[in-house]
Order: structure tokens, then C-alpha cells, then sequence
């Protein structure tokens, strides 16, 4: 890990692109200047930030949900908890291929079919919501992770505990928030976590549907240091940019963690 970070930070310092071979002249941080100066870094920090959110949001909430659910006793349980998780197995561009050629396909989609048939016209999602798109992908594979370690914890939730509140006239609702919830606050933090490290760097679903366009509609901070050194042969400032989300990403890394320890502390 040493060594590729230290070629990286030296990458950085130099004007080095591909096609100028030999014109390795030192510039110091002027590669940053201009990767944080440049219009795609705005956007491209911005939909990072809005992907991670969304996506947290909706894994947790959905997570939450799921796992409540199928904690309850039903016929079909073990094979309704096995296809609920299958999406997370899926690889990233076989999922962000079938999302996008058989599914929202705005002609052949199955999303498309479903708006014909109640009399509506089809959306074309990655030309007028790609964002919204990449979101949707995103947050198909990561629900069943939170389902996974939601589902594991609420398997050591007292039952006893619960009986007892509804003997003291507690409906579901009030179990959920004060019992069943208070309980899942831990694994909570460690699906934020986890989560928010591996969405930072989100790149093989932006390149397959919409290659970050259209203009700079889908494009984050991966995608944008990835077209730097492979589109515009840049590897300077794409070294750059790259130190500048591992800033980023360590950053977020330490808020959480020191979130989850306060929470942890508290809960002990």
C-alpha cells in the first residue's frame, strides 16, 4: 500500500500526462488548484454526497423495515430472508446492466410495460432522472447488506421483554420505538459505516449505465478522477484528485467511527 501511495502523491506534484511523454516538470500543488477548481469537482462532490445519502437513508430505513418484518414467523421465512439478501451477492455491473436493458428500458423496460398498461407514457429514467437511476441501482444492492446484519440482530432481541411490554397494554408501534429500535442502534451505525466507506467510491454502475452524463448529471468524485487519467490521459491531476478523496473518504471514516464509539459508550 506503501508504494502505490507514495507514486500517487508523487504523480501529483508533476505535470504528467499521457500525451506529453518527458514533460514530468514539477508543479507542486497546482494539479490540486485545478481539480478543485474545476467545474466537475463541484458536481461531482455534490453527487457524491447526495448518492451516499440517498442511499444510506433508504438502506436504513428499508433495512429497518424488512428485517421487522420477516423476524415474525411465516411460512416461506428461510426462503423469503435467502432472496431478500441474493441482490447483495449480484455483481455491480451484471445489476447495473439488468436495471438498465430490462428494466428501465423506457421501450422494452418492465417498468415501461407497467406505465402502457395503466395508460401512462414511459419515463426514459436515465435521460430525464439519471441520478435518481444510479440511486435506485445503488440502493438494490445495498438494502439486503443492512437487511443481512438488521435481520442477525433482532435475533437477539429479548422476546421476553417484549411480551411483557404488551402485557402492560404497549402496541406495536410503541414496542417498535422503544424496544426494538433502541436495539438495532448498534448494528445501525455499523451499516452506516460500512456503507458510507464502500459508497464513496460507487464507480462500476455510473460507468456501465450512463458514463456519467449526461454533462455532469451522474458523475462523482470515482468516476471524475477515472476520467481524468483514462479519458483526458491527466494522471497528475487525477492523482490528485485521488489523494483528495482519500481525504475525504478517511474523514467521513472518523466521523462515524467516533460516532459509533460515543454510541457504543452510551449503550454500555
Amino acid at each position: 500500500m506503501a508504494v502505490p501511495l507514495a507514486m500517487t502523491v508523487y504523480f501529483s506534484l508533476i505535470r504528467y500526462n499521457l500525451l506529453y511523454p518527458g514533460d514530468n516538470e514539477f508543479v507542486g500543488f497546482e494539479n490540486f488548484y485545478y481539480f478543485l477548481t474545476d467545474e466537475g469537482f463541484v458536481h461531482g462532490a455534490f453527487n457524491t454526497l447526495w448518492l451516499v445519502g440517498a442511499v444510506l437513508l433508504t438502506s436504513v430505513v428499508a433495512g429497518v423495515l424488512i428485517a421487522v418484518l420477516v423476524d415474525a414467523p411465516f411460512w416461506g421465512r428461510g426462503i423469503v430472508r435467502v432472496l431478500l439478501i441474493s441482490p447483495f451477492f449480484i455483481m455491480p455491473t451484471v445489476s447495473a446492466l439488468v436495471w438498465k436493458n430490462l428494466l428501465l428500458h423506457p421501450v422494452s423496460g418492465v417498468f415501461a410495460a407497467v406505465w402502457k398498461f395503466f395508460g401512462a407514457t414511459p419515463v426514459d429514467w436515465f435521460a430525464a432522472y439519471p441520478l435518481q437511476a444510479i440511486i435506485l441501482i445503488v440502493s438494490w444492492q445495498w438494502v439486503p447488506f443492512a437487511v443481512l446484519l438488521l435481520m442477525t440482530a433482532m435475533q437477539s432481541l429479548d422476546q421476553e421483554q417484549k411480551d411483557a411490554a404488551r402485557l402492560d397494554g404497549a402496541g406495536p408501534i410503541a414496542i417498535f420505538w422503544h424496544i426494538t429500535l433502541p436495539h438495532l442502534a448498534r448494528p445501525i451505525a455499523v451499516v452506516v459505516m460500512i456503507e458510507t466507506i464502500f459508497l464513496l467510491s460507487i464507480f462500476a454502475e455510473i460507468f456501465t449505465t450512463t458514463g456519467g452524463g449526461p454533462g455532469y448529471e451522474t458523475t462523482n468524485l470515482a468516476y471524475l478522477i477515472y476520467s481524468q487519467a483514462l479519458l483526458q490521459f491527466d494522471v497528475g491531476m487525477a492523482s490528485a484528485g485521488g489523494l483528495v478523496a482519500v481525504v475525504i473518504a478517511n474523514i467521513a471514516a472518523f466521523i462515524l467511527i467516533r460516532m459509533i464509539g460515543k454510541n457504543l459508550t452510551e449503550k454500555a
